[in-house]
């Protein structure tokens, strides 16, 4: 009879031959699927805490405005007073109707109907500001606003 003996036999190493394949696929994938926002803030824009939030998911459906004071390097040339930024630019009041048909012509046909604005308001900002900034909204017809928030804790949940 023969025996069998008790080998250690070897594992086979892992091969590595398609680790740049993987790594260049996952690179590609990322620089697509990233959106820049090329817009540097010219307001300081601390958000408010909301209970009820929702997240909007269709980003080609937003166009953005942004509301509050000039940052420190601004404050000597514009104010303490609360600005509206559109953009890349800090805009009057009376700017806000053009702008928003501008971006608004911009959109596709077919989805300029469901188009909401996002205010992005600092929580120090009058609301008096906010109303008038709706109230130039109202002109352009655009009655679907969104007011950007943090997600903030329900005093009704106990916690």
């Amino acid at each position: 009879m023969s025996t069998w003996r008790n080998h250690q036999r070897a594992e086979p190493a892992i091969s590595t031959a398609s680790l740049p394949d993987i790594v260049f696929m996952l690179l590609f994938f990322f620089m697509t699927v990233t959106t820049i926002n090329n817009s540097e803030l010219l307001v300081d824009n601390e958000l408010p805490e909301a209970t009820a939030v929702n997240k909007l998911d269709k980003r080609d459906r937003i166009i953005e405005i942004y509301v509050g004071t000039p940052k420190k390097n601004l404050k000597k040339v514009l104010g303490t007073s609360a600005q509206i930024q559109l953009d890349d630019r800090i805009a009057h009041l009376n700017d806000v109707v053009p702008y928003v048909l501008g971006e608004l012509s911009k959109k596709p046909e077919a989805v300029r109907n469901f188009v909401t604005v996002s205010m992005k308001v600092d929580k120090s900002v009058k609301v008096g500001v906010v109303s008038d900034i709706k109230k130039e909204l109202q002109k352009a017809h655009l009655f679907k606003v969104n007011y950007t928030t943090y997600q903030g804790n329900d005093p009704n949940s106990g916690f």
